[in-house]
C-alpha cells in the first residue's frame, strides 16, 4: 500500500511516498522512507508522531493513503509564551 511520511523543520520540509506491506505500522513506514538517514536529529524515542495531525503510538497500524508525520519538540511552552507576552503589556 502507498502512504506518505512527513517531517518539517523551519528551513526544510519533506513528504516522502513509500510502499509498505498491508500490515504495516507507522514505524514500518518511517523506516521504509529513509527519513531517519536524511534527518539524524530525529529520535523516535523523543519525537512524537501522528497520522493526519492526530498523535498516535509508533506501533499504530496504518491504512492506504495515510500520512505519517514526525513532530519536532516545542521550543517553548505556548502557555508560558502567552503569559510572557501578556506580562509585557
Amino acid at each position: 500500500m502507498k502512504v506518505e511520511v512527513a517531517y518539517a523543520k523551519p528551513d526544510a520540509q519533506i513528504i516522502l511516498a513509500v510502499d509498505v506491506p498491508d500490515d504495516a505500522t507507522a514505524e514500518t513506514a518511517i523506516a521504509a522512507s529513509g527519513i531517519l538517514d536524511r534527518f539524524p536529529e530525529i529520535d523516535l524515542a523523543k519525537n512524537k508522531i501522528g497520522i493526519f495531525s492526530k498523535v498516535c503510538p509508533i506501533d499504530q497500524p496504518i491504512k492506504p493513503g495515510d500520512r505519517v508525520e514526525i513532530y519536532r519538540p516545542l521550543i517553548a511552552d505556548p502557555k508560558e509564551a502567552r503569559r510572557a507576552r501578556a506580562a509585557k503589556k
